[in-house]
Order: C-alpha cells, then structure tokens, then sequence
C-alpha cells in the first residue's frame, strides 16, 4: 500500500507518496531528491544516513518514512542557505576534514547537533559522539580537529562580546 505524507524538507514542505514500509532514507534520496543522505549499511551502524529529525540525529535507514508525516528533516543542504557553506561547514573544508567525501555531510550534521547542544565540546566527547559514524578515508583526526576549531572560534566570539 502507499500513502501520502507531509514533511518538511530543509525547510521545504512536501508531500511525497511513499510505500508503508518505506525507509525515511529512501523517501528523502528517491523521492525528494537530496543525495547527500547516503545508504551504507542499513543497520544504523556506519550513520552515512544521519539526518537531523525535528533536529535531533536520526539514523535515516532505521525510520520509516511514513514516522516523520508532519515533521522536519534537515540535511547537509539545510545548514548551507541559498547554496552558501555553514561555518562549521567552511571548516571542515579549511581543516581538509573529508577525502572521499561520502561520510561528510552526516559528520557535518551530527557535529552541528553536538554543538548546539555542547558548544565547547572536549577532544574526548567529540569522539564519543561520533563513535557511530564510519569515514572509509579515516579523516578522523581532521574531523576531530575541524570540529575543536569551531567550537574555539565561536567561543571566543562568545567571549569577547561579553
């Protein structure tokens, strides 16, 4: 059977017509067109598939799409308006945090997420955070610094205005 749900996409509205047991991934790479979602395992074990849910981390192969009727879906294209890179996303660039590629947008995402809810993460706890998220290029450590260096900048920004 398939239904129609409503969802929120980047902001987005949209209706999409998806099969009762359809992954949340699937609807938002094949029916709404965002690519940077990735399949990898299928098991919630490697997060490629991480989108923010109502702005928590969500591992998208583990939701069934027809979960998120009425609800926000944010990706990598949410936190770059109009095309324009986030500056978390601007550090990553400048601190070479990716290879490949495939594994930085939900990287990016759950480093968004860890930040907004802990804005001056240590070493330790970024790690523990990402502990479900596989990089094939093993770009750990420019991650790690990547993120450290956000959260030092926008710290002392913090800083200064007080």
């Amino acid at each position: 059977m398939t239904q129609v749900i409503s969802i929120k996409v980047n902001g987005v509205g949209r209706k999409v017509t998806i099969k009762d047991n359809e992954l949340l991934l699937d609807a938002i790479r094949d029916k709404v067109g965002v690519k940077s979602v990735k399949a990898g395992c299928w098991r919630g074990e490697c997060g490629l598939c991480t989108v923010l849910l109502d702005g928590k981390p969500v591992k998208s192969c583990l939701v069934l799409a027809v979960e998120a009727d009425g609800r926000e879906v944010k990706t990598a294209e949410g936190l770059a308006p109009e095309g324009q890179l986030s500056p978390l996303q601007k550090i990553f660039v400048e601190k070479a945090a990716m290879q490949c590629g495939f594994c930085t947008p939900s990287f990016v995402l759950t480093a968004h997420y860890l930040l907004s809810v802990n804005p001056d993460p240590t070493e330790s706890e970024i790690r523990d955070y990402l502990s479900g998220h596989i990089c094939r290029c093993g770009t750990y450590k420019q991650i790690i610094e990547a993120i450290l260096e956000y959260a030092k900048q926008n710290n002392q920004g913090k800083r200064a205005r007080r």
